[in-house]
């Protein structure tokens, strides 16, 4: 292995290292109380009402997934009968 091959596997290692620290301190600095202010008092948090206007019934995204496994598995099955047709049968030799 080349010396440039080992940076750049170092490289990618830090790199993956630093995304994880990342990734697990994220949501601890984004659950922090507020800053009280200079008279001692605290900010409340704003009060957010959620609003749903729409959106799809379990039912129909269950009947995609349904869907979309048995088009999968048919995709599958096709595919492995094609592949098997064009292969060379083995023989035996005696």
């Amino acid at each position: 292995m080349s010396p440039v091959q080992h940076i750049r596997r170092f490289a990618a290692v830090l790199a993956g290292l630093a995304a994880a620290m990342v990734a697990f301190a994220t949501p601890a600095f984004a659950s922090l109380p507020p800053e009280p202010r200079p008279g001692g008092d605290t900010v409340p948090p704003p009060v957010i009402h959620t609003v749903v206007s729409g959106g799809m019934p379990g039912w129909q995204i269950t009947l995609i997934a349904v869907g979309a496994a048995l088009l999968a598995a048919t995709a599958a099955v096709l595919v492995y009968r094609a592949w098997t047709t064009r292969r060379r049968p083995a023989t035996a030799t005696a």
